[in-house]
């Protein structure tokens, strides 16, 4: 009895909404002649709610939302690219057993939907595609109920190419992503243990 109880996991950490800040690169595989991306773009924003079936396996849904600008030596340009998605996650507890305990190291992947706008002039120029997020947080605990994270993160396109098949007036994008992103985890559940 005593072993299972401790092998349960915390109300605490079954629930949790993730807020995340941060920067971005798109990555355009196809080459829009005359258009590039800034290397590091502002802002990155994550929210996301997660649960957790067991100690070390859960899910998440979360939506991102970047905004990107041309480079100096591009056509100008400004971009939305806004994705959700559907992730498995993985806690690492139980296998980095030497780190100490306020440090987490959390594996997240899966599928989702990107949906990229650009502002201004080439607004017609949208897409709507499938991309596989993977990515990895390592956690800071404040307090039981609440953390720090920092999560890096790479949205791939499955898009193709076929938007270089067609003459495109403009600026496009159905490229990859990356981002890094800085954030606060904060339990949804167990909250009459908190402080």
């Amino acid at each position: 009895m005593t072993s299972s109880l401790s092998m349960a996991q915390k109300d605490v950490e079954k629930w949790k909404l993730q807020l995340a800040l941060g920067l971005n690169n798109p990555v355009d595989r196809g080459g829009a002649e005359g258009y590039y991306s800034k290397q590091v773009n502002f802002p990155t924003i994550n929210l996301g709610v997660q649960h957790m079936f067991s100690n070390d396996l859960g899910a998440k849904l979360d939506l991102g939302y970047n905004r990107a600008a041309a480079h100096s030596g591009s056509l100008p340009y400004k971009m939305n690219y806004t994705r959700i998605n559907v992730q498995a996650v993985y806690d690492f507890k139980d296998l980095l057993t030497f780190l100490p305990p306020p440090i987490g190291v959390v594996a997240h992947a899966g599928p989702g939907v990107s949906m990229t706008k650009p502002l201004g002039a080439y607004a017609d120029n949208t897409y709507t595609y499938v991309n596989v997020l993977g990515g990895l947080e390592v956690h800071y605990r404040l307090s039981r109920s609440v953390s720090i994270f920092v999560d890096g993160g790479y949205a791939y396109s499955l898009s193709g190419s076929d938007k270089y098949n067609v003459a495109t007036d403009g600026f496009s994008f159905n490229g990859d992503l990356a981002y890094v992103a800085f954030g606060v985890s904060i339990s949804l559940s167990g909250c009459h243990y908190c402080n």
